[in-house]
């Protein structure tokens, strides 16, 4: 029985999103882009026709290739992923504005009320690993949490996992999850990180997501009802509230990338992995660093391209992204741009523009699954 692996890469966009103006982000392309200022060394993902889908001159494609483009009213995580399984979003999130404060008072307020303190630090929108260079300091001092938002329907809180502890700051994000999920705010972050000083301090792997419940059955709720094992790599449980999956697998892209190659191994016949790469979005893209970018794409293909090499003769492995993060762009923010999307296991084939939810239905005919959802299956 065939197995798919449907794998996330984060941010990864290739431009001309047919509504990128009304987002601000006429003009934004992340592998574009990338490519002009720094070039790109992807033999793997060039072989199967990545080159095709960022319009430029390339070998002829030797796998299934074409780009896909979201109709959810976001360019943020959820709204990628959940289309990418089956489901737009069917509501407008809500974005707090890029003002300081940022958060109304009855936020502050609550967080507060929970942390014993008299405030709290950031409300704005940042970038994760400025603000606590920024803040962390008086954080540790003084005790209060650093919050923080973006362009992006999300609440993050940042603390130190000692001085404030990594149990406390869970419990107060799944505190404040309910409030916001309620107002449509998509996600409540936590952001732990570690360190004695501005010089030193990190995020650590603890972070966790608590996402808005998905509002229908997607491809992992398909998969499990007609008996399939699935299995989430990275922070696809926390996108999912671990719906649909019967295992799920994180750390940093390197532990994830170790996670993929062992379920090529091990995943049961009929089995779906879906798995998110982070680390292009979260380290290179909101950061704005091109060269970091480049790097981490060409150390993911070199390490796909091993792991590919071990798929059986019937596995699928579907390669796509949920929005972009041109890192050549203003703001720090994610970008409104089209996906590539990429097979090994589904023969040549160009088939042009596709949407979001057509890699769903794709994946779930694949897999001979009962349910496939509003899309088409162009594989």
């Amino acid at each position: 029985m065939s197995r798919a692996f449907l794998v996330v890469l984060d941010s990864v966009g290739c431009g001309n999103a047919p509504d990128a103006a009304s987002f601000g982000d006429a003009g934004s392309n992340t592998l574009l882009h990338i490519h002009e200022k720094v070039g790109l060394k992807m033999p793997n993902l060039m072989r199967l026709g990545l080159g095709q889908a960022m319009g430029i001159d390339a070998p002829a494609a030797q796998g299934l290739h074409g780009v896909a483009t979201e109709v959810s009213q976001g360019k943020d995580t959820p709204s990628g992923h959940w289309e990418l399984s089956g489901v737009p979003v069917p509501w407008d999130w809500l974005y707090f504005p890029d003002t300081a404060p940022s958060f109304p008072p009855e936020i502050v307020e609550e967080v507060a009320s929970f942390c014993g303190t008299d405030g709290i630090l950031g409300n704005c929108h940042a970038s994760g690993t400025v603000i606590i260079e920024q803040l962390g300091e008086e954080h540790m001092r003084s005790g209060k949490p650093i919050c923080y938002t973006s362009a992006d329907s999300v609440f993050q809180i940042a603390a130190h996992e000692e001085s404030f502890g990594q149990e406390r700051l869970q419990a107060l994000c799944q505190h404040m999850a309910p409030m916001l999920h309620a107002m449509n705010v998509g996600r409540v972050i936590s952001r732990p990180f570690v360190g004695e000083d501005a010089a030193s301090f990190k995020r650590t792997k603890n972070r966790h997501d608590y996402a808005m419940q998905v509002p229908s059955p997607t491809l992992l709720d398909w998969a499990k009802a007609d008996g399939r094992a699935t299995y989430g790599v990275g922070k696809i449980g926390d996108i999912f509230s671990g719906r649909g999956l019967d295992e799920t697998r994180k750390g940093f892209d390197d532990a994830l990338m170790v996670h993929l190659s062992d379920l090529v191994d091990e995943a049961p016949d009929g089995a779906l992995v879906f798995a998110n790469f982070v680390e292009f979005d979260s380290l290179y893209g909101h950061t704005r660093d091109p060269e970091g970018y480049a790097a981490h794409l060409e150390w993911f293909d070199a390490e796909i391209g091993r792991i590919m090499a071990k798929l059986r003769d019937d596995d699928l492995m579907l390669f796509t992204a949920d929005h972009g993060n041109d890192p050549t762009w203003g703001g720090t923010d994610h970008t409104r741009e089209q996906v590539p999307v990429l097979a090994v296991g589904a023969g040549v084939k160009d088939i042009g523009q596709v949407m979001f939810v057509d890699v769903a239905a794709s994946v779930a005919d694949y897999l001979g699954l009962s349910e496939h959802g509003p899309g088409r299956n162009f594989l």
